[in-house]
């Protein structure tokens, strides 16, 4: 007998085990909204042209090697990440407080982060700390700070089901009555899944709370630049917190902007009180990162440093993000404007109203499943869809699809 025979068989991750039924399926006017990545109008990946013109320069540059990079990953590389997120005037970078760990993706961003806040964070060994995230959120938070060791993990009040956006009231209530230096999860922009963000306002009156009643922010900002187009807009959130004098966490993930999925590059921004603060905040880093993946790999952290440390690169690049986050809109204006014009019942003001990748769309899971198994467009049981899955050439079809769904199933 296997000495790992009592292992249990895990159950497949939700949105790679869609992928995976959507490959199968032979239907020919099958869809697939499910995988957060971006698709052009054709329904294909795409390369985009400045990572394209940055591959070139770097397969011609002689002067690169195989070399390990430093344990903290490629310095130009973290630099220019942190000045993307908290801009090129940021004081916080001026006082040299602010320092990065390059990582694999967003999701290593986040494990470091979690693993050191588990270690180090308000006293050693913070197990019983609070880690709140939104309900719902990206799945992989709770794994992820479940794993680093944190055994208290709950929701904050987010998505209101009845008025499909913002439940503001309890998400400030549920900041008002957790325990003093409990640690939040914060959807920089583009909330995944349900793609609705509080507004400048709100944001105030979240960052109003969370200082007078010493709450650690964690962002998370896997869309920056995707979410409105503006790289600016999009780290408001993060830049007034900032300014606020918090010290704080950012998880920066370069996956959907630069359409670098499989190359996981991610930035982990630190900021802390003062320079003394963040040495020792970064040699306790590198001690985690040591014993996790030692070195990180260099090819798409090159291609991130290259476009963000050359203005004429960086310009470009910025009109590759605007043109994947200018698609995204439109296709969310015209589901909507699909979708009034079939009568559907209900409200659809939510698809334009929300920001991103992704929408919620409000459908329940069996009007889910139905749109699954009757009309073969594939969709998170949550009732989530990627925008970027809908082109010119299905939305008649995925509107009429929606339309069956929410007047045969209830």
């Amino acid at each position: 007998m296997s000495i790992f025979s009592d292992v249990p068989q895990a159950p497949p991750v939700a949105v790679f085990k869609l992928s995976a039924d959507f490959r199968e399926d032979s239907h020919p006017l099958k869809v697939n909204l499910g995988v957060g990545a971006y698709r052009t109008d054709d329904c294909q990946p795409w390369v985009l042209p400045v990572v394209k013109k940055v591959e070139r320069l770097i397969v011609e540059d002689g002067s690169l090697n195989h070399e390990y990079l430093p344990i903290l990953g490629l310095p130009e590389f973290r630099s220019a990440s942190s000045k993307v997120a908290l801009g090129d005037d940021s004081a916080a970078i001026k006082d040299n407080r602010v320092g990065g760990v390059q990582a694999l993706g967003g999701t290593g961003a986040l494990r470091i982060g979690a693993e050191f806040l588990r270690r180090w964070y308000n006293g050693v060994n913070n197990t019983a700390t609070p880690v709140y995230v939104s309900a719902p959120t990206w799945e992989n938070h709770n794994s992820v700070f479940a794993d680093a060791g944190f055994k208290d993990i709950r929701p904050y009040h987010y998505w209101d089901a009845a008025k499909r956006g913002l439940d503001l009231a309890g998400l400030l209530d549920d900041l008002e009555k957790a325990p003093e230096h409990s640690i939040f999860v914060l959807h920089a922009c583009a909330h995944n899944p349900t793609g609705t963000d509080p507004t400048p306002e709100e944001w105030k009156k979240i960052s109003e709370i969370m200082k007078r009643r010493n709450l650690f922010v964690f962002f998370d900002s896997a869309y920056q630049g995707f979410a409105s187009g503006d790289l600016d807009k999009d780290a408001w959130a993060i830049r007034y917190f900032v300014s606020e004098g918090f010290e704080l966490f950012v998880a920066q993930s370069f996956s959907k902007n630069f359409g670098l999925y499989n190359e996981r590059v991610g930035n982990l921004t630190v900021v802390a009180q003062d320079s003394e603060n963040l040495a020792r905040i970064l040699s306790q880093m590198e001690k985690i990162v040591r014993t996790t993946w030692s070195n990180p790999p260099s090819q798409g952290a090159r291609i991130v440093s290259k476009t963000l440390n050359c203005p004429d690169l960086f310009n470009e690049w910025k009109g590759n993000v605007k043109t994947m986050a200018e698609r995204v809109l439109l296709m969310r204006d015209q589901l909507k404007a699909k979708l009034q014009g079939l009568g559907t019942p209900g409200t659809w003001d939510h698809i334009t109203q929300q920001i991103g990748m992704f929408s919620f769309t409000g459908l329940n899971p069996k009007q889910v499943e139905y749109m699954i198994k009757e009309k073969h467009v594939y969709l998170m049981a949550s009732g989530r869809i990627n925008m970027c899955g809908l082109t010119t050439k299905n939305i008649d079809y995925i509107a009429q699809s929606i339309h069956d769904a929410v007047t045969k199933v209830q």
